[in-house]
């Protein structure tokens, strides 16, 4: 079964959409991998951790400019209604997590007490800049941000990866045991339509 033209995201969708998913698989092994490295080499992966997530949240701001410029293809209608409303639902959230993640992780690093002596260097090259009403409050209420901001950062992280998880089974199950060539209006090497 092939797909039409106009069933199929644009070439520039795709690229941020595959960008982001290959940013956000690194970042993940980076967080479970950290616990295991020695303090230097842990240094450099939470560094690169930062990065990545401030480089994700701005390829999320291209990535929503970009759909709200160009309309994305239509869910097919061999979908039942249920999928439809589901995966739209899905889409709704991945793209509230994909920037909620990164902004509740540079609102913790804002709050970290460490903060003013442990600047983010974005890639080593770049510093980049803490949120200033964050970074400028008082000790004590700056810890309890923290605090708040790093449960927020784990929970939107535990939630995006558990989405990620149904997102990626449900296009494989549209794919491979619904014989809908779901990946094919994603993928940029399947086989276009004439």
């Amino acid at each position: 079964m092939t797909i039409a033209r106009t069933d199929r995201y644009t070439g520039v969708a795709m690229l941020l959409h595959w960008l982001v998913a290959l940013l956000i698989a690194i970042n993940l092994a980076l967080v479970w991998t950290v616990g295991y490295a020695p303090d230097d080499t842990a240094g450099v992966m939470i560094h690169t951790h930062k990065s990545i997530g401030i480089t994700v949240l701005g390829l999320a701001i291209l990535r929503l400019l970009w759909r709200l410029a160009n309309r994305p293809p239509p869910l097919p209608a061999t979908y039942a209604r249920w999928t439809r409303r589901a995966a739209t639902a899905a889409y709704i959230l991945l793209y509230m997590l994909i920037f909620a993640l990164p902004l509740s992780g540079w609102l913790e690093d804002s709050a970290w007490e460490g903060a003013a002596a442990n600047p983010t260097m974005l890639f080593g090259l770049v510093e980049w800049p803490h949120i200033g009403p964050i970074f400028r409050m008082q000790t004590g209420l700056k810890e309890a941000a923290h605090t708040a901001f790093e449960w927020a950062h784990t929970l939107f992280g535990y939630g995006l990866y558990a989405l990620l998880a149904a997102h990626i089974a449900g296009a494989l199950k549209h794919q491979f045991i619904d014989r809908q060539p779901s990946l094919n209006r994603i993928w940029p090497t399947f086989k276009r339509a004439r």
